[in-house]
């Protein structure tokens, strides 16, 4: 490859003539003249597998929005050029989220033209393999830790449920409740396979998903002083109408579904709070104040024993698991092989 061509996972979308679209994705080889604008040139390093990324690679709609679009909503990386001037060349950067992988070009290539404006600066004590396993999981993870937090919920109000336990969000916010003195319960279909590593990672109970996702009463037996839920639809509505008088539950997914088949009860009856968890258009203040929070609140450790490195090429594979469940913890993509 010459200077100006790089590796990159590009999605498409095609129309025949009945009308029909069909969206793929391909490794390719592409050039510079492919990238959209920004003002900051990075060489990316690291991605990571995130739900999005496999609902994009494996031709499902709703997360690509324009095409051709270099997958991966995270990118960890070295600025090559730069004409915003809070960057200069060699600066270490992160982006999650602000769009990359959705509407504009994503962290699944060997360079990346983005916006500085949204870019954080890699923390010193954090590698970058190890900030491409935070990545958007733990960013969203911890942005709605900090919004139980301000929602009044703290270590002695009572449990916490973290749904979807065993993904990348749920894993790293049970590290990151645990570690600050919450007592953590964790809900999943897989406690016979997946209990020690939930354990590990600071659980304190195991709870079979199955017991909330089906339709229930609009308000239940108080059990939960706050949730992080990325699962949503009866899910979701079954917290709301278990959550403590005063609680909070941070909304960040829809594993499940994107409905949300509840009553105002929980709201008006409990005050109840629903906090909703955008990690894409979080402004840039708050983008720093979370990473300045992972970069001292994650056990290193614990970080690389839940995290496994894949190459591009096999971003195919590790897409297709994440999406039928069979991913746990966070995998982290080496753009450069």
């Amino acid at each position: 490859m010459s200077a100006t061509e790089f590796r990159a996972i590009v999605v498409t979308r095609t129309e025949d003539e009945s009308g029909k679209r069909t969206q793929s994705s391909a490794l390719t080889t592409i050039g510079n003249d492919a990238l959209m604008d920004g003002d900051v040139t990075v060489a990316v390093e690291f991605s990571s597998i995130n739900y999005k990324d496999g609902l994009a690679l494996m031709g499902k709609p709703g997360v690509a929005r324009v095409w051709p679009l270099i997958a991966g909503i995270d990118l960890v990386g070295t600025v090559e050029s730069s004409s915003d001037p809070r960057w200069a060349a060699g600066d270490h950067v992160i982006l999650n989220g602000a769009g990359i992988g959705e509407s504009h070009h994503g962290g699944f290539a060997e360079r990346a033209r983005v916006s500085g404006g949204s870019l954080v600066r890699l923390p010193e004590a954090v590698s970058a393999e190890r900030a491409a396993a935070i990545g958007t999981a733990g960013f969203t993870a911890m942005l709605a830790v900090l919004a139980l937090e301000r929602g009044g919920v703290a270590p002695d109000s009572g449990d916490v449920l973290v749904t979807g336990a065993a993904g990348g969000v749920g894993s790293i916010a049970i590290a990151l409740l645990a570690a600050r003195g919450y007592r953590v319960v964790a809900s999943t279909g897989r406690g016979d396979e997946l209990g020690d590593y939930l354990r590990g990672l600071g659980a304190a109970q195991i709870l079979d998903r199955h017991t909330l996702d089906e339709a229930g009463k609009p308000l239940q037996t108080q059990r939960w002083a706050g949730a992080v839920d990325s699962v949503g639809s009866f899910t979701l509505a079954n917290i709301l109408a278990q959550t403590d008088q005063g609680g909070v539950v941070a909304s960040c997914g829809l594993a499940q579904g994107a409905d949300l088949p509840t009553t105002v009860m929980p709201f008006i009856l409990r005050a109840v709070t629903l906090a909703g968890i955008n990690s894409v258009e979080a402004p840039l203040a708050l983008r720093e104040e979370a990473w300045a929070h992972l970069a001292t609140e994650v056990d290193l450790e614990l970080l690389d024993s839940l995290t496994s490195v894949i190459t591009l090429e096999d971003s195919f594979a590790a897409a297709g698991d994440i999406l039928a469940g069979r991913m746990h913890g966070r995998t982290v993509v080496d753009v450069r092989h």
